[in-house]
């Protein structure tokens, strides 16, 4: 039962999508209903990118982790790099309210002063900033870049958790953003030396201190929940041990948040010095780190086999999908890409069972149609190739 009470779960779907100036897109329409998608077509063709402008429907980054400068559409011959071109994402979404109209996207550089600047509407309205938009839509993911999550850096873990915290509490977004603004310049003025005002730099630590432990809570419960919908094993998926490592973590174990906000105030004050050589702050939400481990062998992950780092990293992801529908009352849409193309007939059979007992829209996008023939008859599905989608079949 979700929290809503004993009202069966409502899932999130996007019904329209128009997409002006993104990736490979010059003007896309795309009307779909709220079974799975699927898409396939050959490698280059603009499937990613599709699963790349739903995922700008939620707060952050999206998919890909990028800048507003990097997916903007690029004219032939153009050089790499940012581009400077304006870039809109519009979907009209199916929610437990109704339909919601919401709108993303790049503003020019006129309209930024300069800035890299995202827009956010809501049913034609300006909203504030992106935290709006985990009002009405929550989304997880699971792309190739994610196969390595356990045995890379840590930063793609905390953005990993980061995402999930977003569909549960869609201010974490402005906290996150303001915490890092606050780093940014406190190392500024460190690494500049004879402009370092110390009462200045009190003041950023003062917000890194109140939104850094912020972050860290926010992490360290939403993992907690994470951890009762991920130990039991899933039909062929194994279950998993997740926890969360750091500083600030400890400190909250110890203690009030209050507590936790002075000891991290005091350790900036103290590593000051510290911090301009090395160029990042010692202590802070920055160097947490999601540990995880198969639940019935006790193995990390980050020593298991390829494949079954595969199968805990996809448990993981439904078991995010389970959470937010148990506790918000609402499905949110997955896109999973190539996510099939690895695993073998028995687990690729239970991914897809499992999303349609979840009741899921799933954007699933592979080269290879056949590969999601169990879906035939549940799923819709579209043939991308060099920027044009059609149905098939």
């Amino acid at each position: 039962m979700s929290e809503s009470g004993s009202r069966t779960p409502a899932r999130l779907a996007v019904s329209k999508l128009m997409l002006t100036g993104f990736r490979c897109y010059a003007k896309l329409r795309l009307e779909v209903d709220e079974r799975p998608v699927v898409l396939s077509g050959p490698n280059g063709a603009g499937k990613t990118n599709l699963l790349e402008a739903v995922s700008f429907l939620a707060p952050g980054r999206g998919l890909r982790n990028a800048r507003l400068g990097d997916v903007a559409m690029r004219a032939a011959g153009s050089p790499e790099g940012p581009s400077a071109s304006p870039w809109a994402v519009a979907a009209t979404v199916r929610t437990p309210d109704g339909l919601v109209d919401l709108g993303t996207g790049r503003e020019s550089a006129a309209a930024a002063n300069g800035r890299e600047r995202r827009a956010v509407r809501i049913d034609g309205e300006d909203a504030r900033g992106q935290a709006a938009l985990g009002e009405h839509f929550a989304a997880v993911w699971l792309t190739p870049r994610m196969d390595r999550l356990f045995v890379e850096g840590a930063s793609a873990r905390r953005r990993f958790i980061d995402r999930m915290v977003f569909g549960f509490d869609p201010a974490h977004a402005g906290r996150v953003s303001a915490f890092e603004t606050a780093a940014r310049e406190r190392m500024r003025l460190l690494r500049s030396p004879g402009s370092a005002d110390p009462v200045w730099l009190g003041a950023l630590e003062e917000t890194m201190a109140g939104r850094g432990v912020a972050i860290a809570a926010a992490r360290k419960e939403t993992v907690s929940r994470l951890g009762a919908f991920c130990e039991r094993p899933v039909g062929p998926f194994p279950g998993a041990l997740v926890v969360l490592d750091g500083a600030l973590e400890a400190w909250l174990d110890e203690g009030p948040a209050l507590a936790a906000e002075d000891r991290f105030r005091a350790a900036l004050a103290l590593h000051r010095r510290s911090d301009a050589e090395s160029g990042r702050a010692a202590v802070g939400p920055q160097q947490s780190d999601l540990r995880v481990f198969d639940a019935q062998s006790g193995a990390a992950a980050a020593q298991s086999s390829t494949g079954q780092q595969k199968a805990l990293l996809i448990a993981i992801v439904l078991a995010g999908a389970r959470m937010q529908t148990h506790e918000r009352g609402r499905v949110p849409v997955l896109l999973l890409d190539e996510v099939a193309a690895h695993l073998d007939a028995s687990r690729r059979e239970a991914l897809f069972e499992e999303l349609l007992v979840l009741g899921a829209q799933a954007w699933l996008a592979g080269t290879d149609a056949e590969t999601f023939a169990p879906l035939k008859g549940a799923a819709q599905f579209l043939g991308v190739a060099s920027a044009s989608v059609t149905p098939i079949g």
